[in-house]
């Protein structure tokens, strides 16, 4: 998409696992939760309502398709959905599945600490299954 270019705390904070027709849909680095991030591919966005009608839908479709793929993956007591943006204004929403067992439950993730990231090979195998999922 012209003129779009990923927030850099996004990019530094993220891997890309794969794009979608509307979003950029990035791994979390922190290996303490499965957690999504989905960038919709525009410039200049802030929130949801800034998106065209026509990619509000797509935004949907595409959290549908973030949401049931970590369940389908990870079992999840709760998928979480949140659009915050207070510290990266691009507009991005956050999909993380949660468990009854995990270290901020049943409190908000952020916040509770700081990330841990993946060890190399855990990356690539999270990568590796969550492409399978998502594509």
């Amino acid at each position: 998409m012209p003129n779009f270019e990923l927030h850099e705390t996004l990019a530094t904070d993220t891997v890309e696992a794969v794009r979608w027709p509307l979003c950029r849909v990035l791994l979390m680095n922190d290996c303490r939760y499965p957690w999504l991030i989905l960038v919709p591919a525009r410039a200049n966005m802030r929130d949801m309502h800034d998106l065209d009608p026509g990619d509000q839908a797509v935004l949907m479709t595409e959290i549908d398709r973030a949401s049931r793929a970590l369940t389908g993956l990870h079992a999840p007591d709760k998928i979480n959905v949140a659009a915050l943006g207070n510290m990266v204004p691009q507009l991005h929403i956050h999909v993380v599945a949660r468990f009854r067992t995990d270290d901020a439950w049943p409190s908000p993730i952020w916040g509770a600490h700081t990330t841990r990231p993946y060890e190399p090979v855990a990356l690539d195998n999270a990568l590796r299954s969550l492409r399978a999922a998502l594509n």
